[in-house]
């Protein structure tokens, strides 16, 4: 089962993955316009998730994914950074209710 203390650190550790291949994923970044900032944008909107989840005291699921997909949707940069907070939401839908996820809960997240 997934607790929102488990949630918390699997978002820092995906931002600090994300952070650290920044300019890999820039260097990706040829579509639809070519101006290398994906992996900027997308390190800037999931270091904002770090910051709530870090004030967060819950450790329900489901208020943890809303936390992280609220901050992600205001501190959004960029089109990706746009994208990846919409992801984050979808998510935060399929976990809201939700003490702790199971498996079957995040597939349907």
């Amino acid at each position: 089962m997934l607790t929102g203390s488990m949630l918390k650190q699997a978002v820092i550790s995906g931002a600090n993955n994300i952070c650290s291949q920044k300019e890999r994923i820039n260097d990706l970044n040829i579509f639809p316009v070519p101006d290398g900032d994906t992996g900027t944008n997308m390190s800037m909107t999931i270091s904002e998730a770090v910051k709530a989840v870090s004030a967060c005291e819950s450790d329900n699921a489901g208020e943890v994914a809303k936390v992280v997909a609220s901050a992600m949707l205001r501190g959004a940069r960029g089109n990706s950074g746009v994208i990846l907070s919409l992801l984050f939401r979808g998510f935060a839908k399929g976990l809201e209710g939700k003490e702790t996820a199971s498996g079957k809960d995040l597939v349907k997240a």
